[in-house]
């Protein structure tokens, strides 16, 4: 069987993505622990990268080491997964970029691939019909790789998390289209979570353990724990153990669960939004932290889209609330409606980060 054949059959048997894996890169390897977890670790300890915090069988994770690396699995997640969502017709992966009139969106990994598209694909649908248009769904592992799309006018459109367009903002010129309203409020907060049975009461008592971030570029998910680390005149590397990127907040908050990670730094709107889908999972964190509150995150363009394009696609965003079909759908995403958000909405990050950076 071929190990992408046999990794669907486990996606089946548990309904989650599993893993990818790679013979290409001889700084990464991996281990299963006595739970039967399979974990990617790349560039030694300090810096591990969990890819499935799912329970399988050693016996069937034995067979997929065998198949995976006899045929030379590829590292999937570096590739971008590319959705056609055409008006009026069912999504299908595409292989290549259509001709034609097509609007190319981007939704950072926020919460894993799979996921991602289960929760937007209405909401990429109903903007595929008003347009009239077929939308593309592109997705990267990291937040550093969308915003470099935006650069170089890859994409049309992306959903990035607020650090990463703090970012681009400062560096080429990202430009924020419109920002989600959440809970009443276009704001968020960073939770540091812990598993439900931990002593930890907050980020001090989490010193020498093991931490989950999301992602190098995330706000939520890395700035915020590390400036907090940063005030107390330390650093990840000093005061934790060792840490680990999870390069979504979903798995985060399952490594936490499982108690594969002693603490985690994740989005709250993330966190909320699993406690009502998934209280089971959640319910065994504990939130021990709750940061102020950060501009959330937007929705951003290239600064060289046609300037009618960018408030024809504004314009779209901000009356979705409007339609019931509309609503319904924002109602799923738990957001409200879609607002003009100013720039400085994100100053508080940029502080955090000129904090961190001068250390």
């Amino acid at each position: 069987m071929h190990p992408v054949i046999l990794a669907s059959y486990l996606i089946f048997i548990k309904g989650r993505s599993i893993f990818s894996c790679s013979t290409k890169h001889n700084n990464i390897f991996y281990i299963v622990n006595a739970q039967g977890i399979l974990i990617r670790l790349t560039h030694g300890k300090k810096n591990m990268t969990a890819i499935q915090t799912t329970r399988f069988s050693l016996w069937l994770i034995s067979i997929l080491f065998l198949f995976c690396f006899s045929a030379g699995c590829e590292r999937q997640e570096n590739k971008p997964v590319k959705v056609s969502l055409s008006a009026g017709e069912h999504s299908e992966v595409v292989q290549e970029k259509e001709q034609g009139n097509t609007l190319r969106i981007a939704i950072s990994a926020v919460i894993s691939p799979k996921e991602t598209f289960v929760l937007y694909k209405d909401l990429l649908n109903y903007i595929s019909q008003k347009l009239g248009i077929q939308v593309e769904l592109i997705q990267r592992q990291t937040y550093e790789e969308v915003n470099n799309l935006v650069r170089d006018n890859k994409l049309d459109l992306a959903f990035v998390c607020s650090g990463a367009y703090v970012d681009g903002h400062d560096q080429f010129g990202m430009e924020l289209l419109v920002a989600p309203v959440a809970y009443g409020e276009p704001l968020y907060h960073s939770y540091i979570i812990v598993p439900a049975t931990s002593k930890a009461t907050s980020l001090e008592d989490l010193r020498g353990k093991r931490f989950a971030f999301t992602d190098p570029m995330s706000n939520t998910g890395k700035l915020s724990p590390t400036y907090m680390l940063a005030q107390m005149n330390e650093d990840v590397e000093s005061f934790f153990s060792d840490s680990v990127y999870t390069y979504s907040h979903d798995r985060s908050i399952e490594m936490v669960a499982h108690a594969l990670t002693d603490g985690a730094s994740v989005d709250g709107l993330i966190w909320e939004y699993m406690n009502s889908s998934d209280p089971a999972l959640t319910s065994q964190t504990k939130i021990i932290y709750k940061s102020e509150p950060y501009g959330i995150p937007p929705i951003v363009v290239p600064s060289a889209l046609d300037n009618d394009l960018k408030e024809k696609w504004r314009n779209l965003f901000l009356n979705i609330h409007k339609e019931e079909k509309g609503k319904e759908i924002l109602q799923k995403l738990h957001i409200d409606k879609f607002v003009v958000l100013d720039d400085n909405a994100y100053d508080s990050i940029r502080k955090m980060r000129a904090w961190v950076t001068s250390e």
